[in-house]
Formats: structure tokens, sequence, C-alpha cells
């Protein structure tokens, strides 16, 4: 017999080990580890304690972005109600700009808002060049990736040689009406692949809160 009628052998005889279990202890693989001989009653048991750790190792990491998801949940949840308490708009966009940059760690937020009466002099009303609204108004939700060759790098001002990601996030439902920019020292703070689940609702909470005060 070959090793393929062997092993079809085995397969289609389930019962062969029950009829013969003195193999299971005479018959010796090599260890996955160390090569040295081993039983393959002893061969089975380490490769289902493989199997086990593998299994642990997956629950750890569910377990760990869940932690994480919840942690964001939190803060989302915290930003949402200090923009119901704020009073106008300078104290809305002063509470975003705090709880992006204390509680979610952002270090680098820019802010330009179009298309609505906002008070005189604010950073915010800066004029945006009509491509760059153009591109904001397309984007269909939050983007993110390197911030090389961005065109909105030049609203951070003197940090933007700094920058290595950024997260764009439209604002507005239909159309958009501003743009939130989030900049980051760290590459892989903001990256392609990145969930923009919270970054979303952030996006809508700022929306809502700015254009109902102006």
């Amino acid at each position: 017999m070959n090793e393929e009628e062997i092993a079809h052998f085995l397969k289609t005889q389930p019962q062969f080990f029950d009829r013969h279990p003195e193999l299971l202890e005479s018959i010796l693989v090599p260890h996955p580890h160390s090569g040295r001989a081993i039983p393959l009653a002893e061969r089975q048991i380490l490769g289902l304690r493989d199997k086990v750790r593998l299994i642990e190792g997956r629950l750890s990491e569910l377990i760990r972005h869940g932690e994480d998801n919840d942690a964001i949940s939190e803060k989302v949840h915290r930003l949402s109600l200090a923009l119901l308490a704020a009073r106008d708009f300078a104290a809305s966009a002063q509470t975003l700009y705090f709880h992006l940059r204390e509680d979610f760690a952002v270090p680098h937020v820019a802010l330009r808002l179009w298309g609505k009466a906002l008070p005189a002099g604010t950073l915010e009303g800066a004029e945006v060049e009509p491509a760059l609204r153009d591109r904001a108004e397309s984007m269909a939700g939050p983007q993110c990736g390197a911030a090389a060759g961005s065109p909105f790098l030049d609203w951070f001002g003197g940090a933007q040689g700094h920058l290595r990601s950024l997260a764009l996030v439209p604002l507005g439902q239909t159309r958009a009406f501003g743009l939130l920019a989030l900049g980051s020292e760290d590459p892989q703070r903001f990256y392609a692949e990145m969930g923009t689940l919270f970054l979303r609702r952030i996006g809508e909470l700022a929306a809502a809160a700015l254009g109902a005060r102006l």
C-alpha cells in the first residue's frame, strides 16, 4: 500500500484505533517542535493544545477590540453631551477642539465651513479654495491616509511639516458645508484601511451642533 491508500484506509475506518488501541502508544511520530519521537496519542494532544492556544488568542483579540470600541463609544457620548450644552458657535467649536485633543488624543485639528454666516473673524470661516470645497463635497464619507501631498495640509499652519497621517471628515448630510481635518505625527494613526464608523459619527455630531448654531 502507498501513502494515499493508507490515508484513505484510516479515513474510511474510524474504528481502526478502537480495535487496536495499543497502536496509539506504539506508533511514534516526530514532535512538532523538538523533532523527537513521541507516541501518536501525545502528538494528537499537542495538536489540540495548539488549536486551543490559537482560539484563545483570537478570543483575546476580539475582547480587546470590543473593549477599545466601548472606550471610543464612551468618548463619543461625552462629546455628544458637551456639544448639546454649548450655547453658541464659538462654544461648540471650542468644545469640539477640546474633546478631540484631550479625549481622543488628536494633536492637530483644522475646521473649515462654507456657505454659512459665521461670526466675523473666525478661523473656521477662512476662505476655502473652490477645488478643495469640491473635493470635500465629493467625499462619500471620512477618508484616512498619508499626509504627504494632501492639499489640506496648509490648514495646519506651522504644524503641517510634522504631520504623517490625516483623517478628513466631511460635514453635512446631503451636501458637505465643511470639513473636519485631523492630523497626527504617527503615520499609522490614520491609515487608509482603518474603519471610519466613529469618525463618521463624530462628523455627524459636529455638523449638527455647528450647523444649528449658525
